[in-house]
């Protein structure tokens, strides 16, 4: 169960790892306490990156798409947390109204898919999927390469128009796993008497990832404090550029400026803490959107004026064509992991605010300081198995699997925290919270 890493359980990262193993029960009442304040968002993954010396997420995805990645272990404890949050919105549902990717053509994508139905199924709820799509206008099967089978159906609207379901279908909750990247469409508005999961607010139509990082500064200022940890150990210095145009050049100025700015920042930490190996870069990417497109990995400012029209190009549009103005910059965080000589970065599943499992992301084409998230990916279970939540506080720091894995798990959990802050701030209807 456990991957074979090269870094997993070595390395610099023990010291955090110590103080983490060291707080552990400090830690647990604290996020008690948060959400009793706070709403987890219902689903999420997080890219964590473990560079060695720190240990920090990259990316917050609150449309999830790779559950059949899973080990089919974690498939019970995946159960338990959906039927937590389920109770939540609809403690006496019956029906459960699925909403995939459209455009979706990747057997992969359909097999996350049967496992999320799966999982709902065994907390007694009735799933069926729904299509946004206006080719599907009857149900339509979809077979799946191991042999199952899906069937996709129109969606309608109540008579009244109130509600959203299928012909004789009428759900409680309706669960997009679709990230809106093409926008809201109006079939989903102004829907009432439901739960729409996620909120149409967390999708890329209106979502920016600025601002969730600008919550999780807060929050990792927060779990710093506690523990006593310098904050930047978790945490990826950002800033964010509006108004970009890398077909006209429009902007560059504030790329330019703000690249420079973080790559200072940068190499002052690396001096404090005597890195004088390491060499700093950043990863400029929209600031809305998903999927790994539009990613640059810059080491010098004057890398933007150098770009070439086929750079400026991919950087320009992104997932469903949708043209890219808003640009976050952020720390480069190198992977120190590897499995087989492939660089791995581990990924983080949570349904409401239990962690569900997680893989890692390989890829033997990049290297240590590229987004891993591209074609040619593999995925490799992570040790989620063997109970993440309960830590061996006897084991030295470095030796116990199920120690760096839950170590992995509280910092995902910042993230996930910090989605739950960007969530309740960004709320056009901020009464509901």
């Amino acid at each position: 169960m456990v991957p074979h890493l090269v870094t997993a359980l070595t390395g610099p990262l023990l010291d955090l790892e110590e103080k983490i193993l060291a707080a552990t029960p400090a830690i647990e009442r604290w996020f008690r306490l948060e959400w009793q304040e706070h709403t987890p968002p219902f689903y999420c993954s997080v890219d964590l990156r473990n560079a060695g010396y720190k240990l920090a997420p990259v990316d917050t995805n609150l449309f999830p798409g790779g559950f059949n990645n899973l080990a089919t272990e974690m498939l019970p404890l995946s159960v338990q947390a959906a039927m937590a949050a389920i109770d939540k919105y609809c403690p006496d549902a019956r029906n459960l109204l699925l909403i995939p990717e459209v455009k979706a053509r990747s057997p992969h994508y359909w097999q996350n898919v049967a496992r999320l139905m799966q999982i709902f199924r065994q907390t007694g709820l009735h799933v069926r999927l729904g299509s946004l799509s206006p080719e599907v206008t009857q149900p339509t099967p979809l077979a799946l390469p191991d042999g199952n089978m899906l069937v996709v159906e129109p969606l309608v609207r109540s008579p009244n128009g109130r509600r959203l379901g299928l012909k004789d279908f009428d759900p409680c909750t309706i669960l997009l796993n679709n990230d809106l990247s093409a926008g809201i469409p109006d079939i989903l508005q102004n829907i009432h008497e439901q739960s729409l999961l996620p909120p149409l607010h967390a999708g890329w139509a209106l979502r920016r990832k600025s601002n969730h990082f600008d919550a999780y500064d807060e929050v990792a200022k927060k779990f710093g404090k506690l523990i006593g940890v310098d904050p930047w150990m978790l945490n990826p210095f950002h800033a964010k550029c509006g108004q970009v145009n890398f077909q006209t050049g429009e902007g560059e100025d504030c790329l330019i400026a703000n690249i420079d700015t973080l790559l200072a920042k940068i190499k002052k930490k690396y001096k404090e803490y005597g890195m004088k190996e390491q060499k700093p870069f950043v990863i400029v990417k929209p600031d809305a959107g998903t999927y790994g497109t539009g990613i640059l990995t810059i080491k010098d400012s004057a890398e933007i004026k150098q770009l070439t029209p086929q750079q400026r190009e991919r950087l320009s549009i992104v997932k469903d064509g949708k043209a890219v103005t808003d640009i976050i910059i952020q720390e480069g965080v190198p992977t120190f992991e590897s499995i087989k000589d492939a660089v791995a970065e581990p990924v983080v599943y949570m349904i409401d605010r239990y962690v569900v499992g997680g893989f890692y992301r390989v890829h033997g084409e990049k290297g240590v300081d590229q987004n891993l998230n591209a074609p040619g990916s593999e995925y490799v279970p992570l040790a989620f198995a063997q109970q993440h939540a309960v830590p061996d506080l006897k084991a030295k720091p470095g030796t116990a699997a199920p120690n760096r894995f839950y170590v992995y798990g509280v910092v995902a959990r910042l993230a996930l925290l910090a989605a739950s802050l960007e969530m309740e701030r960004t709320d056009p209807n901020p009464e509901v919270y």
